[in-house]
């Protein structure tokens, strides 16, 4: 294993994951968000994400963190491994709520706030997404897929993770 792509919906816990397995493997972490957002959380324009993106992706060992659809085919031709996270719709809800009021965003910090509509829709409209995902995934030669639907089973994956 060494080019990993960690999906799922927002608040499944991607983050979190992908700082345990960067840990347990020794494989630079690279969070998409960072990539694709400007400090203040300022979109950047596509030209420089997708400049920012293929930088990331030349490297020979990574972790990438995140979901962005657009760009997920691009991505999996270039990792031998992902790792979708799928917990129940309520577990990221309830995630995403305690993050946003907590002020806690995975990638810097942001005041107190309500977890913003648009956010909400994301993860309650996102099984049919995450069904088209693992279709296109499942599409890539090659490419070992581990579906993990709760804590536990991604616990157990780290476990077997080893530097």
């Amino acid at each position: 294993m060494r080019r990993v792509l960690i999906v799922g919906s927002p608040g499944a816990g991607k983050s979190t994951f992908a700082k345990r397995l960067a840990e347990r493997t020794g494989l630079p972490l690279v969070h998409l968000d960072d990539l694709y957002w400007d400090p203040g959380w300022k979109k950047v324009d596509r030209e420089l994400w997708l400049s920012r993106l293929s930088d990331a992706l030349a490297g020979e060992r990574w972790i990438l963190d995140g979901n962005f659809s657009s760009t997920l085919l691009r991505r999996a031709y270039r990792a031998d491994t992902v790792f979708f996270l799928r917990p129940p719709r309520w577990q990221c809800l309830w995630r995403a709520f305690w993050r946003e009021r907590l002020g806690r965003s995975p990638h810097g910090g942001h005041p107190p706030k309500w977890p913003s509509r648009t956010l909400l829709l994301d993860i309650w409209q996102f099984s049919p997404q995450a069904e088209w995902q693992l279709a296109q995934l499942r599409t890539v030669p090659g490419l070992r897929l581990v579906v993990l639907r709760s804590d536990r089973e991604g616990e157990a994956e780290l476990q077997r993770q080893v530097r």
